[in-house]
């Protein structure tokens, strides 16, 4: 007789939802520090998150990083590119919190699901169900409807969605680890991100070192919460199904989605819960047949 084991990991689930939990609660350390340019945020998570990601990477891997980190001439081709993606998706998603449109912020990562099922049917081959294309076409109606109700497109939403499922499917042709490719594209942005900080100091303009020692530290520690939560998500995929690491994501839109409407009163209109009822209703489609899958009783030999 064959059984089969539904115990759900304990370290899998815990550290599922402190990374999910921490993205969720990630604009609340960009509101302490938004009288900062948003370009040396950036610039400062880039730089304090290379000392981060090397002793995580020397601790876990010791000798064996320096062979892991030898890549081909494709490789840093194709890390070019999603550094590019993933310095513009953080630049938008600060640019978004600092000028009070968090729940454009929670749209997007909401949105982002569903583009990467597009991207996989259109870029990988990956087959489109029919809960699929129902899901797709849903959200693209509520993202329609909602900028004809504004008069213009959510263009925060798309752009966030957009340049992480772009920066997802770059990533699965890179054929390497999660922690050692982000390794690799702080290292490609290092040297733009501290000749802007040289610039900014040369000018008088840098925030960073002007006074405040706790905006010193809230700036450094833009390091250790941008490469902690993406170490609780690698140890969480490794220990638990897709599908339910899938289910866990909808955490943190969900929150910046709470805060946004209820901490700092963004405005909510019709065209708003319209967008984000079909956005919901669409990720419920999507996320029905794996779901209906994982609940299927297996047959006992």
């Amino acid at each position: 007789m064959q059984t089969q084991e539904n115990t759900v990991d304990r370290t899998g689930l815990v550290t599922a939802f402190a990374a999910y939990i921490a993205w969720g609660l990630m604009p609340i350390y960009f509101k302490l520090i938004d009288t900062v340019n948003p370009w040396e945020i950036i610039a400062h998570r880039i730089i304090w998150s290379v000392p981060v990601l090397l002793v995580f990477l020397l601790v876990r891997d010791g000798r064996a990083l320096l062979p892991k980190l030898r890549i081909t001439r494709r490789q840093l081709g194709w890390l070019c590119v999603s550094s590019f993606l993933i310095a513009a998706n953080w630049l938008i998603f600060v640019w978004a919190v600092v000028n009070d449109k968090v729940l454009y912020t929670s749209l997007g990562y909401f949105i982002n699901p569903l583009m990467n099922v597009l991207f996989g049917y259109l870029f990988l081959g990956e087959r489109l169900t029919t809960y699929g294309k129902w899901a797709v076409a849903i959200a693209a109606f509520g993202t329609a409807y909602l900028a004809w109700y504004l008069g213009n497109p959510p263009w925060v939403s798309l752009a966030l969605a957009i340049s992480f499922a772009s920066y997802g499917l770059v990533k699965k042709r890179l054929g390497i680890g999660p922690m050692t490719g982000l390794l690799w594209e702080s290292l490609l942005l290092l040297g733009p991100a501290l000749a802007w900080m040289g610039w900014r100091a040369s000018h008088g303009e840098m925030d960073f070192l002007s006074g405040s020692t706790r905006m010193d530290l809230l700036l450094m520690a833009g390091g250790l919460l941008t490469v902690l939560p993406l170490i609780w998500f690698n140890t969480a995929a490794q220990r638990l199904t897709l599908t339910l690491v899938g289910f866990i994501q909808y955490l943190a839109p969900s929150m910046t989605f709470l805060m946004a409407v209820f901490w700092w009163d963004e405005t909510f209109t019709p065209g708003h819960a319209v967008a984000f009822t079909c956005i919901w209703s669409a990720l419920a489609l999507v996320s029905l047949g794996p779901l209906r899958r994982r609940l299927r009783p297996q047959p006992i030999d």
